[in-house]
């Protein structure tokens, strides 16, 4: 009888079903989120482009609408009270970040108009906010 009774050993192995059950909970959990975080700013049909690069710094954050309305970060400013605020950022940090980001009927010259400001105001590092997806070339006259 001593030998047909086995004693069962230590189960010495980890049973990973419960941690893929709780990662899969947390990537859900991340995937519903992590659009709701991105996407805290004003929204604009913003131009295509096939390359692109991402910034690692917090930037400051201009957007102009088609309209020609200027908005720093989510308020609605003048060019007045943006100058103020550049200054008042590139006196901070002078290696500041400005994220420029435009419609895609925001006409040129009102672009060209703001990269001189904020440059005349002392900002050297600046990029256009641009969609990743495929660049549509521009009509052909």
């Amino acid at each position: 009888m001593a030998g047909t009774l086995r004693r069962r050993g230590i189960i010495a192995e980890i049973n990973v079903t419960p941690l893929v059950d709780i990662m899969l909970v947390l990537l859900i959990i991340f995937m519903l989120t992590a659009h709701l975080i991105a996407r805290q700013s004003i929204e604009v049909d913003l131009p295509h482009a096939s390359q692109s690069t991402s910034s690692k710094a917090t930037p400051l954050t201009i957007t102009m609408q088609d309209d020609g309305s200027i908005y720093l970060r989510d308020k609605r400013v003048g060019a007045a009270e943006l100058s103020a605020a550049v200054q008042a950022e590139v006196a901070k940090d002078p290696n500041v970040l400005v994220l420029l980001a435009g419609g895609s009927k925001v006409p040129h010259g009102n672009v060209v108009w703001l990269l001189d400001l904020i440059q005349n105001l002392g900002v050297t590092q600046f990029a256009i906010q641009v969609d990743r997806a495929a660049a549509i070339p521009p009509k052909e006259p």
